[in-house]
């Protein structure tokens, strides 16, 4: 899976890229045929903006979260996907 990881309104540091990137890579555990992701955080005066986008099999899957630190909106945007991975898998595998 590759991984892209891009900031907005600021410079994101390389230890935020790598915690971005490998919260990411959990879902991987979940299902192997995720084609790419793409983190992109947005900081504004009082909020900070998570958004991932994944790339499956064509199927777009998107999460957005909004805190006060990107350390706890990362991994509750990678919760919401692993929800929405779980409901994408069980409705392709339903259809066998």
């Amino acid at each position: 899976m590759r991984v892209n990881v891009s900031a907005r309104h600021f410079k994101a540091s390389d230890k935020l890229q790598e915690f971005a990137a490998s919260e990411l890579m959990r879902l991987r555990k979940l299902y192997d045929n995720i084609i790419d992701g793409e983190v992109v955080l947005s900081w504004q005066k009082s909020s900070k903006t998570s958004e991932i986008n994944l790339n499956v099999n064509g199927t777009k899957l998107t999460a957005t979260e909004v805190s006060d630190d990107f350390y706890k909106c990362i991994p509750k945007t990678v919760d919401k996907l692993e929800r929405q991975l779980r409901r994408y898998k069980g409705k392709l595998y339903k259809g066998r």
